[in-house]
This record gives C-alpha cells, sequence and structure tokens, in this order.
C-alpha cells in the first residue's frame, strides 16, 4: 500500500495543498423559504462571491500552495461508469425523496450527463422545471402530492466551507457525520474521493472517524495545535460522544502521533457555531479569539490510559491550558477587534476571528474585519487580505472555506 499523500500536524505549517470548493448554481437554488433549513441567514450574489472566491484562491497560489477543487476530485473519483452509478444511488437515499417515480427520473437525468455536469447538478439540486416534462408521469401518492415544490432536490450551498465534511489530522482524515441531514450528504464526495480517486485509492489513509457513526462532528470543530494535541469544540454541531469516539481510535493506532484532544465546552448557538469561528490559531504562540471564549469555560484534557482513555477536567486559565499543551512559556490571545463591544460582536458575526494560516505568523481574513485586521498586524501578524462581502454571508471565514491536505511540518 502506498504511503498517505495527506500530512497536517499543526495548524500554522506552510500550507503546500488545500481543497477548495468555488460556489456554483446550488447557492443560486436557495430562496428566502429555504434558507433556516440550509442554514444560511442571507443569499450572496454568486458572480461576486465566485469573483471573491476566486482572488481568495489567488492568494493561496502566489504563496505556494496548490489548490484542488473538490468538483474536479470528485468528477475524477467518479470517471467508472459503476463507480457513478453507485454513487447517484446512494446520493438518491440520502436526498429524502419519496416518490419512486422521481427517484427514477432523477437517475435516468444523472447518468445521462457527463460526469463534471453531473457532479455540478448533483450539488445544485435539481428544480422541477429541469426534468424532461414527458417523465413527469408519476404513479405513486408521494409524487403526485410534492409536485407544487419547485426543487425536486435541495441544493447544497454550504459546500463552498470545505472544512467540516471531513477534516485532515495526520496522515489520516475524519470523514465526518455532520449535525444536519441536508449537510451530511456533503461527505458522500469525500467518501468517494478518498475510496475511488487515484490520488488517493490504495494509499495508506487511516479514517479516524467515519460518516456512518451516529453521533456528529464537524471540521470547523477540529483544530491542529501541534503533531501531538489536538483541540475540538463540543458545539451546537459536534457532540462530546464523537470526540470520545475519536479519542479512542487516534490514541489506539499506530499511524497516528497524538496523545491529548483539548476539549473545549463552548456555548450551543449560532454565534459560536464551530470552535473555529471563536479560536483560531495565527502563529506558534498567538490565537486570534471570541472574547466570550476566555471564561468561564470547561476545558477538557483527554489522554491515553491502560484502559482506553483518561479524561481531566482543565483548572487554569485559557492562556495557561493552551501554553502548558502547547510546551511553551505563555500564549498571547488576540481578542476579535481588541473585544471592543460594538466592534467586536460586528466582526465576530462576519468571522473576524477565523483566519487561515498559510506559514507561522501569516494568515489569509476578510477586508471587512478591518479593525481585527489592524491588530493582527500591531501584533506582528502578515495579513493577506480578501474581499468578503458576499462569501460572509455564509457565516464562515477563510479557515471555513479550506482544507488544507498538506502542510509543511514546523
Amino acid at each position: 500500500m502506498k504511503p498517505s499523500p495527506l500530512k497536517v500536524t499543526s495548524e500554522i505549517g506552510r500550507l503546500r495543498s488545500v481543497l477548495l470548493h468555488r460556489p456554483g448554481k446550488e447557492v443560486e437554488n436557495l430562496t428566502p423559504d429555504l434558507m433556516a433549513r440550509l442554514l444560511f441567514d442571507d443569499i450572496p450574489y454568486l458572480k461576486i462571491a465566485q469573483e471573491e472566491h476566486d482572488a481568495f484562491a489567488k492568494v493561496l497560489r502566489d504563496n505556494g500552495s496548490e489548490v484542488l477543487y473538490l468538483e474536479d476530485l470528485a468528477a475524477e473519483a467518479l470517471e467508472d461508469r459503476a463507480v457513478r452509478e453507485q454513487f447517484i444511488d446512494e446520493y438518491l437515499a440520502e436526498a429524502n425523496i419519496q416518490g419512486d417515480g422521481t427517484r427514477a427520473v432523477l437517475r435516468d437525468f444523472f447518468l445521462s450527463m457527463d460526469v463534471k455536469p453531473m457532479v455540478l447538478q448533483t450539488m445544485a439540486g435539481v428544480r422541477r422545471t429541469e426534468l424532461p416534462r414527458e417523465e413527469l408521469k408519476f404513479m405513486s401518492l408521494a409524487d403526485r402530492i410534492d409536485t407544487d415544490n419547485p426543487l425536486v432536490v435541495d441544493p447544497m450551498p454550504n459546500l463552498y466551507f470545505t472544512r467540516d465534511p471531513f477534516a485532515t489530522i495526520g496522515t489520516g482524515i475524519t470523514l465526518n457525520h455532520m449535525r444536519t441531514e441536508t449537510r451530511n450528504r456533503e461527505t458522500l464526495y469525500a467518501k468517494y474521493i478518498f475510496n475511488h480517486h487515484p490520488k488517493f485509492k490504495g494509499c495508506d489513509v487511516p479514517f479516524w472517524y467515519d460518516r456512518t457513526e451516529t453521533t456528529s462532528i464537524e471540521g470547523g470543530d477540529e483544530l491542529v495545535l501541534s503533531p501531538n494535541v489536538l483541540a475540538i469544540g463540543i458545539s451546537e454541531r459536534t457532540d462530546a460522544a464523537s470526540i470520545e469516539k475519536l479519542a479512542r481510535k487516534l490514541f489506539s493506532d499506530d499511524r497516528s502521533t497524538f496523545k491529548q484532544i483539548l476539549a473545549f465546552n463552548i456555548p450551543k448557538k449560532r454565534a459560536f457555531m464551530h470552535l473555529d469561528t471563536v479560536f483560531t490559531m495565527v502563529d506558534r504562540d498567538k490565537f486570534t479569539i471570541h472574547p466570550e471564549i476566555e471564561g468561564p469555560l470547561q476545558v477538557f484534557s483527554i489522554t491515553p490510559s491502560c484502559c482506553g482513555i483518561n479524561i481531566e477536567e482543565e483548572r487554569s486559565t485559557l492562556e495557561n491550558v493552551l501554553a502548558k499543551a502547547l510546551d511553551i512559556p505563555k500564549v498571547t490571545l488576540i481578542r476579535c477587534a481588541g473585544g471592543d463591544p460594538i466592534d467586536a460582536p460586528r466582526e465576530q458575526w462576519n468571522d473576524g476571528s477565523n483566519t487561515l494560516a498559510i506559514a507561522p505568523g501569516e494568515v489569509v481574513v476578510y477586508s471587512r474585519n478591518y479593525v481585527t485586521n489592524q491588530i493582527l498586524q500591531d501584533k506582528g501578524i502578515v495579513t493577506h487580505i480578501v474581499p468578503s462581502s458576499e462569501l460572509s454571508r455564509g457565516r464562515g471565514g477563510p479557515r471555513c472555506m479550506s482544507m488544507p491536505l498538506v502542510r509543511e511540518d514546523l
């Protein structure tokens, strides 16, 4: 078996390969009635969102990163007709389509396409007007009563947040079980990429977690602090039970170097959706934070033991917990907008604490968070500023929009 092509042992090692998804038609299939169910607060303007995303990708390329796209890898993984049919059958089974006739028409609709357009269509969802009218002669009651819905299959507008469906940890991944049904379908692409894409097929890529689990975990809650330490949020989207499962798997596998997980019990509300929306690492000893995460906050240390795992509550300040885990004298916490009572919540809403490190002390940030950006610069952090008026409407920042596949070791 070939060695794993993945390697991420920190949050800040120089970024060498990263997975993105350029927003597509799925964003234009959002409607006001769908926003809450599909986890959006507003509808981005696609043309500008794509321009902003292209600027983001250019910054990464210009600084030495290979940029891969989810839609391209998925299409390449599905070149084989039999694999493509298997994917569509699984996709339709998870799309919550009740009518047998509708499923049959959709299967033919997808499989009649070339592979790349098919992948993009599965991401975009399907409008009823896109199906051949002469085939809309459904037999079942479920087919008939659903005909007022203009969408036959829901879109996946969250896909441009590639951080969440899977997460690279060391030389393996967590293939995540997402909290919501609408986002759990997103993990199918990673499943087929890692099982069938030539870049990964036949490679020793451990799955530290699998989408078939019944408890949820999402990549925005998973931070690789060092080759030995993970930080994971117990959040609105990640269950404590999932962290225990992950810990047992990591600590018992010789391919893992991790010896400790810090589990942060963060508030279960929209502003604290994932740990990385309130906490990211920007340098060897510096972190951006939302001021509310400083405390009082429960942090648990999970370590291996002879019986499996040992769990102890950390009773110290956040600074001391992080310094101890990283084995450094102290850390600096950089508050979003300096903790200002007006600027901080405004910039936090636009992911002012969600940075993507591309090297130690060098991060990508949103332009609209100018107060936080200036504070980062004053602390010696190099900021690559990308436009963000439309991308930010999805409530995710540069870290949310990227899944590192390879980082240099520190």
